[in-house]
């Protein structure tokens, strides 16, 4: 096996893709041809991490497995996302490791690119842009916040940026012997353990590198309910995160927290020194001009919704913790 970041050179190594799926019937096949488009001169295996699905989501992988031999059937009894990661990557045996979601798409050419990238720069994991593809007002509204400083704090896979090194990256492409040597996903979190493994990398000296040229499309949430319930867990388990990892912590993930503080504190003292106003008048006036900026009304709504979401999933996460919960 090859040490952490080797460079190949001269030859294409196989490529093992590795999908959790739960409840995907309606998006399966397309994200599994999707994959196989991808012009790659090596030999390319998809392994899917299959969890308990009530809508006929492991019937239409045993189908697409029976069917070639490209693709392996890998059962996930306890249908959570990092576990079926792991049993998957376990499945297989490729040098390089391609995550790829159930509803989500490769750019042309995603996966020679991510290749010559990572020997190139020598990187243990290389990822690209998180594109939304939306199909509904509300949800351009949802691509309009996730998609600018304003929703997300400035991530290079969400808002773009020079090619380099990050701290994380969207899905990403693995050295196998790098993320074997530091134990996998941590199963014990539902989400955010993409984020939480690419510490563990970096920590172990490996580079996580970001690649403007690769890109990956999905769909975004399609209703106000969903979307806040995301973004509640997003907020919960970035404190089990930095809880577990404090050095991690970044500034663009307290920015929300302290920005909703602010709001309620200063529209609590308005009422007595005018001059306490002026917190949620400027967070109203950012959040007015992003919407003429993106020219989407109802980013006037989601953009506050996300804030408050992910506030009280840090809230909810760090007084857990302190109670004495362990990541799940």
């Amino acid at each position: 096996m090859s040490e952490p970041g080797a460079e190949v050179h001269g030859v294409w190594p196989d490529i093992d893709v590795v999908m959790p799926i739960r409840n995907e019937a309606g998006h399966l096949a397309d994200a599994v041809a999707t994959v196989r488009s991808q012009d790659y001169p090596g030999r390319v295996r998809i392994l899917l991490g299959v969890g308990p699905s009530e809508d006929g989501t492991e019937r239409i992988a045993a189908e697409l497995a029976a069917t070639s031999d490209d693709l392996l059937v890998v059962a996930n009894p306890s249908g959570i996302t990092p576990s079926a990661l792991n049993v998957a990557i376990c499945a297989g045996s490729a040098p390089i490791i391609v995550r790829v979601d159930g509803h989500s798409a490769l750019s042309d050419g995603y996966i020679r690119r991510a290749v010559e990238t990572m020997q190139r720069t020598g990187a243990v994991n290389v990822g690209g842009l998180q594109v939304p593809v939306a199909t509904t007002p509300f949800e351009q509204a949802v691509a309009a916040a996730t998609t600018s400083w304003l929703g997300t704090g400035g991530a290079s896979y969400r808002v773009g940026g020079e090619e380099g090194p990050v701290d994380t990256v969207f899905l990403g492409v693995f050295d196998r012997a790098a993320i074997e040597a530091v134990g996998l996903f941590d199963e014990r979190l539902i989400r955010n353990q993409d984020y939480e493994l690419n510490i563990r990398l970096r920590a172990a000296g490996g580079t996580v590198w970001f690649d403007p040229e690769l890109s990956v499309g999905y769909r975004p949430r399609g209703s106000w309910r969903a979307l806040a319930k995301q973004y509640f867990e997003y907020g919960r388990w970035k404190a089990v995160v930095m809880r577990m990892h404090p050095e991690s912590t970044r500034l663009r993930q307290l920015a929300p927290p302290v920005a909703v503080a602010g709001i309620v504190v200063g529209a609590v003292l308005s009422r007595r020194r005018r001059v306490f106003g002026l917190a949620p008048a400027s967070y109203a006036t950012v959040v007015a001009l992003t919407a003429v900026r993106t020219a989407q009304a109802r980013l006037l709504l989601v953009a506050p919704l996300l804030h408050v979401s992910w506030t009280l999933g840090i809230v909810i996460g760090t007084l857990r913790s302190r109670g004495g919960d362990r990541a799940e």
